[in-house]
This record gives structure tokens, sequence and C-alpha cells, in this order.
């Protein structure tokens, strides 16, 4: 197929509406700025000396990847704005438009011109995922995810532990090979599975595959379209392969006003060069 080998585009599913960040918390100190941007949810924007998706672009660049697209919504006139306008050097910015909020599969959907016949990779536009696992997967050979090891985000991450075991899990064939993702699984099989247990952060590498699986699924439980369910209709119905890729390193999550001081602490200082 083509569009296999190293890759050089990705995509940041930015659409979210941020119902969690924009709830209030009278316990998280932030800063005026930190909080104006809470409060309209785009979690992208969250400063932190620039904007949090900023340093989640510079790894982009640093991990060899050139064009990038941001999907958004229509009312997302803030990041388009911002990114529309922001002189960048070692990538070049896109932006796809979701028109309505209709789950993570009609995001990535959103992207297929964008994409066209080549590899990509897609993450969230809220996580700050480890430097590695954005460099493997670049130079891998076929569709694969991060699977990230559950007791290193426990032990490195910002993320909660119920928060975390609320995360899709990974199961494989024993060869690395991805055969089912277990949303929201129960504790009592939480308890079953052997370690390491391996979790979904959204961090993943497609060919066009995917988007036949995207408008093939119908919407979950939740009325959604769940990205999740377009792989697994990959796997199941056209024989797709996905590599699952260990990871052992933390990934930073920015869901509510409560995680942005640790994330913050994290980045301060950290040098921008887009």
């Amino acid at each position: 197929m083509s569009g296999e080998g190293r890759m050089d585009k990705a995509v940041i599913l930015a659409r979210g509406l941020g119902t969690r960040m924009r709830r209030g918390d009278d316990q998280a100190p932030l800063t005026a700025q930190q909080a104006a941007a809470a409060a309209v949810g785009v979690k992208a924007m969250i400063p932190i000396d620039r904007p949090f998706l900023d340093y989640v672009l510079h790894d982009l660049a640093d991990a060899g990847y050139r064009q990038i697209c941001l999907v958004i919504g229509p009312e997302h006139a803030q990041v388009r704005e911002y990114y529309g306008r922001l002189a960048c050097r070692r990538i070049r910015l896109d932006f796809a438009v979701q028109e309505k909020p209709l789950g993570t599969a009609d995001a990535v959907a959103a992207a297929e011109v964008f994409a066209g016949d080549e590899a990509f990779l897609v993450i969230n536009s809220d996580n700050y995922y480890p430097l590695q696992a954005l460099q493997e997967l670049r130079g891998l050979d076929g569709p694969a995810l991060a699977a990230f090891e559950r007791r290193a985000l426990l032990a490195r991450s910002n993320i909660p532990a119920e928060r975390i075991s609320k995360f899709a899990v990974i199961q494989t064939d024993g060869r690395g090979v991805m055969t089912r993702i277990l949303e929201k699984p129960a504790e009592e099989v939480l308890r079953t599975l052997p370690e390491p247990v391996c979790l979904s952060m959204n961090c993943w590498r497609f060919n066009r595959t995917i988007f036949e699986g995207c408008r093939r699924i119908t919407p979950s439980t939740r009325g959604e379209l769940e990205l999740t369910d377009a792989v697994q209709y990959t796997i199941d119905r056209l024989g797709q392969r996905y590599q699952a890729l260990t990871v052992r390193a933390p990934v930073l999550d920015l869901s509510c006003r409560a995680d942005v001081p640790a994330v913050a602490a994290q980045l301060k200082g950290k040098r921008v060069d887009l």
C-alpha cells in the first residue's frame, strides 16, 4: 500500500469542547490568563508562557514531522487566528474543520484530504507525548499505536489514578500486534490482566485504511463516532494490522483546571522552535 515507511504528516485533534476544562475549580491556582482560556474550553491555548499546543508542535518538529493539520471546529477562531499568523520555519500548518462535534472518528475523517495517500500521525491536542514515541512511530513501516505502560503512567505522569483506570486497554496477540481495544474496562477486568498492562493515549500511526473505518461505523452508546471503533473495524473487517509500540514514559494530560499547575511546572522554561 502507498504511504508506508517514514512519515512527516501529523493530525492534531483540537475540536473538543473542553467541558471538563470549563468547569470551575477554586482549588486550582491558575493565572488570570489561564483562567480566561480555561473558561472557553480551548485547552490547546492554555498559556504556559505561550500556548500549550506550541510545546506539542515543537516536539513534533523535533521528531521530524513537517506537515501538521489542526482539526478544529467552526467556532475555534482563536486557534485559527493564532496559528494562521504564527511564523514557522520547521513546520507547515494546515487546518481541517469538523463541522459538528460528532466524535473522534469524525474528527480524523475531517483530515482525509490533508492526509491523502500518505501515512500520518494522530494525537490529541491536550496531551504532551514523549518525544521517543513520536520518533519511533514515525520510523515504523505500517499502522501502529503507542502502547503506554500503565505502571509508568501511574508513577510518572500528572494523571490521577482514577482517570487512568478509565483509559482504553490494549490487547495484543503476544507478538506485538494489537487485536482489540477495551474501552473503560471494569476494575475486576483490569485485575485479571497480566502485566504489563498497556493503555491507549490516542497516539496513532495510520494509513488511509482508517478512513474506511471512520465511514463504516455507527455511533457508540455515547452517541459519538469513536476512533477506537473505527480502528477495530479495520482490524476485524479489513484485515489491518497495528503494531503496538510499548512506551515506558509518562504523558502530560491537560484535561481539567487541576492539571494546569502540574503541566506548567513540567514545561516552564522549555524552548520552543517552530
